[in-house]
C-alpha cells in the first residue's frame, strides 16, 4: 500500500471533511515532498563530489516548498525578479541563486551567484549595468545544443528553432573576439536546458556527450571555465503516480556521471523542478453537473483551466480518480470538463470513472508542478487555495 496520504482516498476525504475545504483546491503531501527532496540530494551526492541542485522555483513558488529546498541544501533557479524576492524572503543565500533573463538590476544588487544569459545582447546590457554599479557579475552562457528533447514542442528548448540559448559556434567566436572588451563580467561556465518532461534518458546522455565536445573546443582555444549547468527537464510519471511517486534520481545523475568526462574537474549544477514537486500535489474538484449530449456523457467540475491549464495548453494527461466509495462497480466513460467559457477547458475525454453524481469529489493527480503557479483569474475566478497535509 502507498504510504502517502494524497494517494489514500479515505484519509484524503477525512482531511477535506475535517477541515471543511472549499473546492477546487490544491493539497500537497509534505511527507512525499520531504522524501523526494531528500532522495534527490542523496542521489546527487552519491554520484558527484562537487555539484549542486537549484530548485526551479517556477514549478511551484509556494514559500513552504522553497523552504524545503533550502532545508536540503539546494539553491534556487529563478527567472524573474519576483522569484528572486521569494527566494530571498525564505533566507536562501543569494550565492546559491542562479537567474535567467529579466530584472537584471535587482539580481545584481543582491549579488546572486550567476546569470544564465540567453543572448549576446543581454550580456552587453548586463555589463553596462554592472559597470554603472561598479560591480563584477558572473555569467554562464546558455548554449542551444540543437538536441531534440523528445517532448511536447511547447516545452522543447534546445533546438535551433527554439527561442532559447545561443549557438555554440557564436559563443566560441564571441569569447575569442569580444569577451576581452567586457570588463565587468566574468564568464564562469556554460548553461544548458534542452526541454521539460523528458522521460528518455538517452537525451541526457546526448547532452553530456555534446557538452564534452564544447569543453574540448574551449580548451583548444585556451578558454577555461569552472561551472557546467545541465539545467533540468527530468520528467515524472503522469499516468501512474501512485506506483512512481518519486522519480529515478539515481538513474538520472548516473547517466551524467557515466558520459560526462569532466565531472571531477568542474562544479556541476542541475535545475530540477517538476521532478521534485510534481507528484506531491493533487487538485481536488467537485462535480457540479452531469449531462448527456447525443450519447456523450459530460461531467462538469468546479475546477477548470483557470486552476490547471496544462491539459488545455499542452494537451497534458493527468490521472483522475473519483473519491467515492459507492457506485465503484458501475463504470461510465466521461468527458471531464471545467466551467470556463472556452471549448479547450477539458481535462479528459472518454475517461472511465465510477458513475458520478453532483457533489462527488475528483482528485487530479501530479498537479504539484505548473499547477497553481499557472492559475489565472479569467472569468473573474477566485484564487485557488493551497493546503499541506
Amino acid at each position: 500500500m502507498n504510504k502517502y496520504i494524497i494517494f489514500d482516498n479515505t484519509k484524503l476525504l477525512e482531511y477535506i471533511g475535517k477541515n471543511s475545504l472549499i473546492t477546487p483546491c490544491y493539497i500537497y503531501d509534505l511527507e512525499l515532498l520531504e522524501d523526494t527532496f531528500l532522495n534527490a540530494k542523496k542521489s546527487l551526492d552519491k554520484n558527484f563530489k562537487n555539484a549542486e541542485i537549484h530548485y526551479a522555483i517556477k514549478a511551484n513558488h509556494n514559500p513552504k516548498i522553497v523552504g524545503i529546498a533550502k532545508k536540503y541544501g539546494m539553491g534556487i533557479d529563478c527567472v524573474s525578479g519576483g522569484e528572486i524576492k521569494r527566494a530571498l524572503e525564505q533566507k536562501v543565500d543569494s550565492q546559491h541563486i542562479v537567474f535567467a533573463r529579466f530584472e537584471i538590476e535587482l539580481a545584481i544588487d543582491n549579488d546572486i551567484f550567476a546569470f544564465n544569459s540567453e543572448s549576446l545582447e543581454e550580456i552587453q546590457v548586463i555589463n553596462q549595468i554592472a559597470q554603472r554599479k561598479n560591480k563584477q557579475v558572473n555569467i554562464c552562457l546558455r548554449v542551444n545544443p540543437n538536441i531534440d528533447a523528445q517532448t511536447h514542442h511547447y516545452i522543447s528548448t534546445g533546438q535551433f528553432d527554439d527561442k532559447f540559448g545561443i549557438a555554440f559556434v557564436d559563443i566560441l567566436n564571441w569569447l575569442k573576439d569580444e569577451y576581452r572588451n567586457f570588463a565587468n563580467i566574468n564568464i564562469i561556465g556554460l548553461h544548458y536546458h534542452v526541454g521539460s518532461q523528458i522521460l528518455n534518458y538517452q537525451v541526457f546522455q546526448s547532452l553530456a556527450i555534446t557538452t564534452n565536445e564544447h569543453i574540448k573546443l574551449l580548451r583548444q582555444n585556451d578558454i577555461n571555465i569552472k561551472h557546467i549547468n545541465f539545467g533540468g527537464g527530468l520528467g515524472i510519471d503522469y499516468q501512474n503516480p501512485q506506483q512512481n511517486p518519486i522519480v529515478d534520481f539515481d538513474g538520472y545523475f548516473a547517466r551524467f556521471r557515466e558520459f560526462f568526462k569532466y565531472s571531477d574537474e568542474l562544479v556541476l549544477h542541475f535545475e530540477l523542478g517538476r521532478s521534485l514537486v510534481g507528484q506531491s500535489g493533487v487538485l481536488v474538484s467537485q462535480v457540479l453537473f452531469n449531462k448527456v449530449t447525443q450519447g456523450t456523457h459530460f461531467v462538469i467540475i468546479d475546477a477548470g483551466m483557470t486552476e490547471l491549464i496544462r491539459p488545455a495548453l499542452y494537451q497534458a494527461q493527468h490521472k483522475i480518480a473519483a473519491l467515492i466509495d459507492e457506485n465503484i462497480n458501475q463504470k461510465q466513460h466521461y468527458h471531464i470538463v471545467g466551467p470556463i467559457c472556452e471549448s479547450s477547458d477539458v481535462f479528459a475525454k472518454y475517461y472511465q470513472l465510477p458513475k458520478l453524481k453532483r457533489g462527488d469529489l475528483l482528485a487530479i493527480y501530479s498537479a504539484g508542478a505548473y499547477g497553481k503557479v499557472l492559475a489565472s483569474e479569467y472569468n473573474l475566478r477566485p484564487s485557488v487555495q493551497e493546503y499541506f497535509i
